[in-house]
């Protein structure tokens, strides 16, 4: 078996306070939801108004242009009141609030199913972009705009399923590839043939989830479009996008095989995009990895987009003491969240709730130039100089724009260093300026 990956850098991962692989235990409904209506970047537009009566699924706000993407009620209810908070970026978020009320139109109900074979694929992007189907990992860009530049390319395209798994923080995807196979493959060939250009899909799996690797592409075996297996390697960060560019090319070189153009989407946005075609229904419901050394009981929770993260964690039988720090996505480069009232996005694939010990520690400890982050780098970045120079005050260094945020140098560094977290302060400041 032949294992494809990056070059230089990267290490193994582990974090024995994420959930274990197992099957994704169904959360509780919540009472009240919060229903994000998106920041200034992602402009919407509410077509309900507050005291309002809503159905599950229901559209509340409206996209407008590029980047934006409609936005649904994920419960029965009442709209009780707008809200807005600031993230640690400074941003602001809107939501929606609903209380729930009344009955349910799809949980529990058999699903209707709708034939897509027929349709071309003007009319699937179409319905994809209705029931604002977006990349669910950290853009959230829609799936539909992914889709219209992806028939913009001169070349070929290949669709890429992303499986790996380099981060034990993505079990919530793993369960969802076993649950949902079939709409995962389905969900492949739908926006295959939205794309038009594409010709070929490319399962790309961990090389230590070669069973799961195998489980997909017999599946795929069905689809009309041709599909191949590549397992990558499992050093972190093997899944982000350049690591994974990389893998692939190598894959392409030593096979003989010309890719052209990689279109790559998770298991979860597939799912969601099946869901909207074949069962007409926006994303209700994401896989969620729960866990941190302050939570009692990790697991991996299907939970309804809108839920309170303070009600995910008490499902999990809350915190064994006081958490220092909370992130969704992986501790390495989740987004840090700032009130437990924050809803679980489309975008959320895990929660973790870290105590003292194991929480990131952001002083001004001394570095002791031993280099292990200069060894683990993919992108052969010095995290060391750049570091010091940052902290030195030297605004014109621009030595962090090569920087994409993996974390590996702030995993192996012994003094704790807030390597991480000072890059992309001054990656941002430089954007702004």
């Amino acid at each position: 078996m032949k294992v494809y990956s990056f070059p230089r850098g990267g290490l193994p991962y582990e974090d024995s306070s994420a959930p274990e692989k197992s099957q994704a235990v169904n959360a509780f409904l919540p009472a009240i939801s919060v229903i994000q209506l998106g920041n200034w970047a992602r402009k919407v537009f509410p077509v309900v108004s507050i005291g309002e009566m809503v159905r599950e699924g229901m559209l509340v706000a409206r996209a407008s242009g590029t980047g934006a993407a409609n936005i649904h009620a994920t419960v029965p209810g009442r709209i009780i009141k707008k809200i807005t908070w600031k993230d640690r970026d400074g941003i602001n978020n809107d939501a929606f609030v609903i209380k729930m009320e009344g009955a349910f139109e799809r949980l529990g109900k058999k699903e209707e199913i709708m034939i897509w074979n027929g349709l071309n694929g003007y009319d699937l992007q179409r319905i994809i972009s209705d029931y604002g189907i977006v990349e669910m990992e950290n853009s959230e860009m829609p799936l539909s705009d992914l889709i219209s530049a992806a028939r913009k390319e001169s070349e070929k395209i290949t669709l890429v399923v992303r499986c790996v798994f380099d981060d034990p923080w993505l079990v919530a995807d793993y369960a969802l590839c076993h649950d949902r196979i079939k709409a995962v493959i389905d969900g492949a060939a739908i926006v295959a043939k939205s794309c038009f250009k594409v010709s070929n899909i490319v399962f790309a799996v961990s090389h230590k989830e070669k069973e799961l690797g195998q489980l997909l592409l017999s599946e795929a075996s069905k689809l009309e479009t041709p599909s191949t297996l590549v397992m990558t390697g499992s050093r972190y960060p093997q899944r982000n996008k350049r690591e994974l560019e990389l893998a692939l090319r190598a894959y392409e070189k030593k096979e003989d095989v010309n890719l052209g153009s990689l279109l790559i989407l998770g298991p979860a946005v597939l799912a969601a995009a099946y869901d909207a075609v074949v069962h007409k229904k926006p994303i209700l419901d994401r896989y969620v990895a729960v866990g941190g050394t302050a939570v009692k009981k990790p697991q991996i929770l299907k939970v309804r987009i809108g839920t309170r993260i303070s009600e995910v964690i008490e499902q999990c039988g809350g915190f064994i003491e006081p958490p220092e720090r909370i992130v969704t996505g992986s501790p390495l480069s989740g987004r840090e969240v700032m009130y437990l009232d924050e809803p679980v996005g489309k975008t959320c694939y895990a929660i973790a709730a870290m105590a003292k010990s194991q929480a990131a520690i952001h002083g001004l400890q001394n570095c002791i130039n031993c280099g292990e982050c200069r060894a683990v780098c993919p992108m052969g970045l010095d995290p060391q100089d750049i570091y010091k120079r940052i902290r030195m005050q030297e605004i014109e260094f621009a030595g962090t724009t090569g920087c994409h945020g993996c974390g590996c140098c702030k995993i192996v560094c012994p003094s704790a260093l807030p390597l991480l977290e000072t890059f992309l302060e001054k990656s941002q400041e430089d954007v702004s300026v």
